[in-house]
């Protein structure tokens, strides 16, 4: 009885167990949340919006440390960051 049990629970595991899980896990997936094109583009203009107001915030940082030299005393990483994003 023993003996034919164990191959009986074997195969039940494999062929009805294993692909219950799997096309379990494999609906999940598909019901997860994707970004929409709406929101691809959302983040696109918050990335450029970001960008802009860096690229200002480093001109006026720019202008204050010549009008003051003492305004700072180096510069920051962010400049140094930024001068080589531009090529400089």
């Amino acid at each position: 009885m023993e003996d034919t049990l164990v191959p009986i629970f074997g195969i039940g595991v494999l062929f009805i167990g294993m692909p219950w899980i799997i096309l379990h896990y494999l609906t999940k997936w598909r019901q997860a949340p994707k970004i929409t094109d709406e929101d691809e583009k959302l983040l696109d203009e918050l990335f450029y919006t970001a960008r802009r107001l860096e690229d200002r915030l480093q001109t006026i940082e720019r202008i204050l440390t010549v009008d003051n030299p003492e305004y700072r005393a180096r510069p920051s990483d962010s400049d140094s960051e930024l001068n080589y994003r531009k090529g400089n």
